[in-house]
């Protein structure tokens, strides 16, 4: 494709909170898009690799031609992807953003973008993260060293907070950084942006601790391993859920049996196994709604899930799925970790709010595989 300046110029009319306005960067032969800002009326330059490391052509403001590269991997490292993906380290190399469309099957009944769509989109930013500094492409941003000792990560704990939900063909910005936690495991954090607007439409922050590929047996986190990915996060705790009594910390108790609603013998198909050979995080959340009272979910959306893993879970195992009321008091931390965001976590009215607890276990035996909460806000009248 052919892009002459007239064309350039039509592309980066108005103001972009990426690019400066004196210059438009493009990869030939891909395209450039323009996105109408809902606040300001604008157009904005929104190319395909915005950030990438690949030879851009860079046009000033007088329309002078010049050629640079934008190093943002090591030599050598660029793909396809790479040129492709909206996606690229922040400035002090300690985050990482990328923005993703909305797609049409990645939407629900209510045409915007479903809570496995966004866990989706969280798992594919903090993998693609780990790729950008340099880490495995065959794994869940495994180290050297823990490739080297046939280590993966595992989720530990999710928890997710939606206070808008994107809409079916909305641009979704998402930042992540990474943090340690001690010998445990490491977390790594999350925040969505509408970004056509640059309103922050949730938030989200997970566990992950280390497992033995071959004994399925967990690890504590090595010297090395820590060293080898603490060189890429924030100096300083960085949370996306800054306060004390934040929704995030607190303990989710046992469900009590029997369960007030109930769905049994949830198989698993051979699409929801993942690249470590077991169920994928994302298909516990499917597994928790679908036990989830049909009045709720037609009257109500998802507000927040928390998810704590308690066991992996196998192709040929069977799952229950539990679900029931939980009263709103008397809720207890897990975590003394503190550090600043600088931003509140969305704060709405508590009327019109239901919190659930939930349970999956293996079929028969009752083993706890996951056990979550869930908090669901009153739909919008339309």
């Amino acid at each position: 494709m052919v892009c002459s300046m007239e064309m350039l110029k039509v592309s980066c009319i108005g103001s972009d909170k990426i690019q400066p306005l004196t210059q438009c960067r493009f990869l030939a032969p891909s395209m450039t898009l323009s996105i109408r800002r809902r606040n300001s009326g604008s157009v904005s330059c929104f190319p395909f690799a915005k950030h990438s490391p690949v030879l851009a052509v860079v046009y000033d403001r007088a329309g002078a031609a010049s050629e640079s590269v934008v190093n943002r991997t090591e030599p050598g490292s660029r793909t396809l992807a790479d040129q492709l993906r909206l996606g690229s380290l922040t400035e002090d190399g300690l985050s990482y953003k990328e923005s993703f469309i909305v797609r049409s099957y990645e939407v629900g009944i209510n045409k915007t973008a479903t809570v496995e769509t966004i866990a989706n989109l969280l798992q594919e930013v903090g993998c693609n993260h780990a790729q950008s500094v340099g880490f495995s492409t065959d794994g869940f941003a495994t180290t050297p060293t823990m490739r080297k000792l046939r280590l993966i990560w595992v989720t530990a704990r999710m928890h997710i907070e939606i206070y808008k939900y994107p809409a079916w063909s909305d641009v979704v910005e998402i930042e992540t950084w990474c943090q340690g936690e001690g010998r445990v495991g490491t977390r790594r954090d999350f925040i969505l942006k509408d970004y056509a607007t640059d309103q922050v439409i949730g938030r989200a922050t997970s566990k992950w601790v280390m497992m033995s590929q071959d004994t399925r047996r967990l690890q504590k986190v090595s010297d090395d391993v820590r060293e080898e990915y603490l060189v890429f996060c924030p100096r300083e705790p960085r949370l996306a859920f800054p306060e004390d009594n934040n929704n995030s910390l607190k303990k989710i108790p046992k469900l009590d049996d029997p369960a007030n609603n109930f769905r049994l013998q949830l198989a698993p198909r051979r699409a929801d196994l993942d690249m470590n050979q077991h169920v994928n995080n994302v298909t516990y959340i499917g597994w928790v709604l679908e036990s989830m009272p049909q009045e709720i979910i037609d009257n109500h959306e998802l507000q927040s899930i928390t998810l704590d893993y308690r066991r992996e879970c196998q192709q040929d195992d069977i799952v229950d799925s539990l679900t029931s009321v939980e009263p709103t008091e008397g809720a207890e931390t897990v975590s003394e970790l503190q550090g600043t965001n600088g931003s509140v976590t969305a704060k709405g009215e508590k009327q019109d709010r239901l919190q659930f607890l939930h349970l999956l276990r293996l079929s028969g035996v009752e083993l706890e595989i996951n056990r979550g909460r869930t908090e669901w806000r009153k739909k919008a009248a339309r």
